[in-house]
């Protein structure tokens, strides 16, 4: 069927605002440590809900009475999952805790201050967290039953996030780090050994193992046989894997491609990958031009391996790897595709797991029909269909001075018109300004793509995703490149005859609020 010939920018579109409206923010998922019981956060009309799903039983809500959110800094780590309960982040800036079996839950921190990142000992016995009261930060400890009052742990720093425990329960790691710097900028990794004179544990020692002022570390995580230490540092001017060997006291980088496998911590609680229950594998994500996809990493041969079952998406997002079976669940999703929580059970997943410390092997088992991937729940009705949508595109173009700067183009798509001349053109920027514009669904440029725009979502330099030194290249230049990147993108879709020179747009929020309203007055003429 021949299509219509219409203008561009009045087309009529399927992607309607009250379609946008309506769609489900799924947030983060975990596993409890029985490797079959999984519990997500949902945000719902800005209120957080834990839902709980069984093996193959039908998902049911566990706090629906209360809201659950985090609220250190920007949010962020609102849960945890272990031994039969859920530790969450609640009314009051409390940590609460509710049984998975059934009953309401209970608060087992007291209500001053606020709470986030929860992290369960092996043992079941202590719970960590990030704690923050009137301007002091700093990690706590408290008996999960909440009997007793939370003692102060690891203070000293303006900030501090991502607390794991050793499953020995002797140590734990963290990351540190203090004004003027972000997290991104540079942090430490710290570890505090313990012993547990009384019953309580006391801490021992405090050691950096790795970062300072010009490295950014990133989500701590010790592997199950307590082995290694894993973190992903930039100090090669990208987001490397890394194992630190807690017996030999070395350490080693895993990755070394052109990629970023971490993100800008806005938030606590950020996952890029996890460990298999055998500690032969690491799942990780990797971001190469804004797409990005799963990869493992076999820690006896040294050799990483995309998990191709999974390229039909683009964007991947909180991977946690299931105790016992080796289930990976994600947010997944693509430019074309609204978010979707969906499992995924890989080939490697069949083999004996042996525990930290001094557990009996454990033969993990599965079947056939159950590998592969599962959705477990969408955040849209996902009516719309591709030839409705835009696809994104990275596109690298020539900046002012030379440098090459990184976007994602939509084209004008729909299934029933065609355009006359040349689109015009939104060109989006992104707030942060380090953040970066990720190949999943964007509501905004699909809303205006679906009527015959074009749309440029510029990943200026200063940006992350694309490298450190690119990421640098803001500072003390912040009006400056973020301004003359997204000129540039403009002018060289114009260049391409993929938009209309005198329909030209630029719009943001946040710091890319800032960003057009310098727009406006260096480029408007």
């Amino acid at each position: 069927m021949a299509k219509e010939t219409r203008q561009y920018g009045t087309w009529p579109s399927p992607v309607s605002a009250k379609m946008l409206s309506e769609f489900l923010s799924l947030r983060d998922a975990q596993w409890d440590s029985d490797g079959e019981t999984l519990v997500w956060l949902e945000n719902r009309s800005g209120r957080g809900v834990l839902v709980m799903q069984r093996g193959p039983d039908a998902p049911c809500d566990l706090t629906s009475d209360l809201a659950v959110r985090a609220q250190v800094g920007y949010g962020g780590g609102d849960f945890t999952v272990a031994h039969g309960h859920v530790y969450f982040a609640g009314p009051q800036g409390r940590l609460y805790r509710q049984a998975l079996a059934g009953g309401f839950a209970r608060p087992v921190t007291p209500g001053f201050g606020v709470a986030a990142s929860p992290r369960v000992s092996a043992d079941g016995k202590w719970l960590v967290y990030v704690h923050s009261d009137e301007g002091q930060d700093g990690l706590a400890l408290v008996d999960t039953a909440g009997e007793a009052w939370p003692a102060r742990l690891a203070y000293g720093t303006d900030f501090v996030m991502q607390p794991v425990w050793h499953p020995a329960g002797t140590s734990l790691a963290y990351v540190a780090w203090n004004h003027p710097l972000m997290p991104w900028d540079g942090t430490e990794l710290r570890l505090i050994r313990f012993d547990y004179r009384g019953g309580v544990p006391g801490v021992v020692s405090l050691e950096t193992l790795a970062g300072d002022a010009e490295t950014s570390i990133f989500q701590p995580e010790f592997s199950p046989d307590g082995r290694y230490l894993s973190y992903i540092s930039d100090a090669t001017g990208w987001g490397q894997l890394y194992v630190y060997d807690l017996e030999a006291q070395q350490h080693r980088q895993l990755t070394e491609a052109a990629a970023e496998h971490a993100t800008p911590a806005w938030i606590q609680g950020l996952r890029t990958y996890g460990w298999s229950p055998d500690s032969r594998q690491l799942y990780f994500l990797r971001n190469v031009q804004a797409r990005v996809h799963l990869w493992h990493y076999d820690i006896a041969t040294e050799q990483a391996a995309s998990v191709t079952e999974l390229d039909h998406y683009t964007y991947l997002a909180q991977p946690a790897v299931a105790p016992q079976t080796s289930t990976i669940v994600l947010l997944a999703g693509s430019s074309m595709l609204t978010t979707r929580l969906i499992t995924y059970i890989p080939e490697e997943a069949a083999l004996p797991v042996t525990l930290y410390p001094d557990s009996p092997t454990i033969q993990i088992t599965v079947r056939e029909e159950d590998s592969g991937e599962k959705i477990q729940r969408r955040s849209s009705t996902e009516r719309l269909m591709p030839a409705q949508l835009a696809r994104a595109q990275a596109m690298t173009w020539t900046g002012h001075d030379g440098e090459s700067v990184h976007g994602l183009y939509y084209a004008p798509a729909s299934e029933r018109f065609e355009g006359i001349s040349l689109p015009p053109l939104i060109v989006r920027v992104h707030g942060g300004p380090n953040s970066q514009n990720l190949m999943d669904f964007r509501s905004e440029a699909q809303f205006f793509a679906s009527r015959g725009f074009a749309v440029l979502e510029v990943n200026y330099r200063g940006s992350t995703g694309y490298g450190r030194p690119y990421m640098l290249r803001l500072r003390e230049n912040w009006g400056i490149y973020d301004v003359e990147d997204s000129a540039s993108g403009a002018a060289h879709l114009v260049s391409e005859r993929l938009a209309d020179p005198d329909k030209l747009v630029i719009v943001g929020g946040s710091a890319g609020g800032f960003t057009v309203l310098q727009s406006l007055i260096n480029k408007s003429g």
